[in-house]
């Protein structure tokens, strides 16, 4: 019979540790902490493609997020519309927040979002 290694209980254990958030102890810590930028569904007042997986939605008249779809997402770099699919009330902060709903020759298509980011303002 081999002895019983406990060695993978251990790093389990220890790369679990490492998941819990961290606490901001002050508001200096505070500060360091990356804030969400998120925004309502009905803020939402354009978009433009910028290729096969991604589109720039304009909320408001500055702020303009980055929508990265999941792989290609059909006809989403030529759509003259395309509808939002939140998933749940209030903001949209992430990817798994909201579906794109792009029309299609078949059809409407579900893309999925992975991710959401702000880009910057332009001068």
């Amino acid at each position: 019979m081999k002895p019983t290694s406990y060695l993978p209980i251990a790093a389990v254990a220890l790369a679990l540790s490492g998941c819990a958030a961290p606490e901001a102890s002050s508001p200096a810590d505070a500060s360091l902490t990356e804030t969400r930028e998120c925004f309502f569904l009905s803020q939402v007042s354009g978009f433009t493609s910028a290729g096969r997986d991604k589109i720039n939605v304009s909320v408001g008249p500055k702020r303009t997020y980055e929508f990265k779809t999941f792989g290609s997402c059909p006809d989403i770099d030529y759509a003259q519309a395309i509808a939002f699919d939140q998933k749940g009330p209030g903001t949209i902060c992430r990817g798994m927040d909201v579906d794109l709903i792009v029309p299609t020759s078949i059809g409407p298509q579900r893309c999925h979002v992975s991710m959401i980011r702000r880009l910057p303002e332009k001068p």
